[in-house]
């Protein structure tokens, strides 16, 4: 189904196809994003391919460059690599990965990846040096897009210089407050401005009315255990309605 709907999307003239990563969490779960953008590679020519958390702390750095590489290869280019640190304690656990190093832990591998996609030695074995192999398409390595729902999360995105992927249930105030501080933390950390800013809203656009009022319905039933603010409406993250009004905001 999802390659249909990457087939689907690229058809309409869509620029990207995005997957989340998320474990244990049923029928839903999501826990290989990249054997799944793999799968929709073969399937389409020209749609950008994204991840909006490729789980870096939970992974070996060396093999998780090769399977970036790997699939940049395969698709001709098009990945685009959202990571995260993840937010489950449960998770953290069962990984065996210590819950309060996470970002230390994100930002290690991270470098070992970087410097892996730059061809760069990664060991010394017998007098000879090892690299990874084979290179992304893409050098020195696809986009890096950094998945950020918190305040320390928005400043270690700044201070990497990359730009940051925003909670989908973010009030549409708080992102514009978050999107500041984010730029703010970048020039900081003496990075020059970041020109991509990554939107993840949802949009519905529809003319009938009673329509409308059922999507805004669904979504608030959907949003209620994520958010845990029963006060929190629809139309502060999400933009359900007419043309016109979809264009407005």
């Amino acid at each position: 189904e999802l390659a249909d709907q990457a087939e689907i999307a690229e058809s309409m003239g869509f620029d990207s196809f995005w997957l989340p990563e998320n474990h244990f969490t049923g029928p839903a779960a999501i826990p290989s994003p990249l054997m799944l953008l793999a799968a929709i590679a073969s399937r389409t020519s020209r749609i950008r391919l994204g991840s909006t958390s490729y789980l870096l702390p939970i992974r070996n750095p060396i093999l998780a460059a090769e399977e970036v590489a790997v699939l940049d290869r395969l698709s001709g280019g098009r990945v685009i690599l959202g990571i995260g640190r993840g937010f489950q304690d449960a998770m953290f656990k069962i990984f065996n990965i210590p819950t309060k190093q996470k970002r230390a832990i994100f930002r290690e591998n991270l470098n070992t990846m970087i410097s892996a996609w730059r061809g760069e030695p990664i060991e010394r074995h017998d007098g000879q040096e090892l690299f990874l192999s084979p290179l992304p398409v893409q050098q020195p390595y696809p986009p890096l897009w950094v998945a950020a729902f918190g305040p320390l999360a928005i400043k270690q995105a700044g201070h990497l210089g990359l730009p940051y992927i925003a909670s989908p249930v973010e009030s549409l105030t708080s992102l514009q407050t978050n999107i500041e501080q984010h730029r703010q933390h970048a020039a900081e950390a003496g990075h020059v401005e970041i020109s991509t800013t990554p939107i993840m809203r949802t949009v519905f656009v529809t003319d009938d009315s009673k329509l409308e009022r059922r999507v805004k319905e669904s979504l608030k039933t959907e949003s209620a255990a994520r958010i845990r603010d029963n006060q929190t409406s629809v139309e502060d993250w999400a933009i359900v309605g007419s043309r016109q009004y979809v264009d407005d905001k």
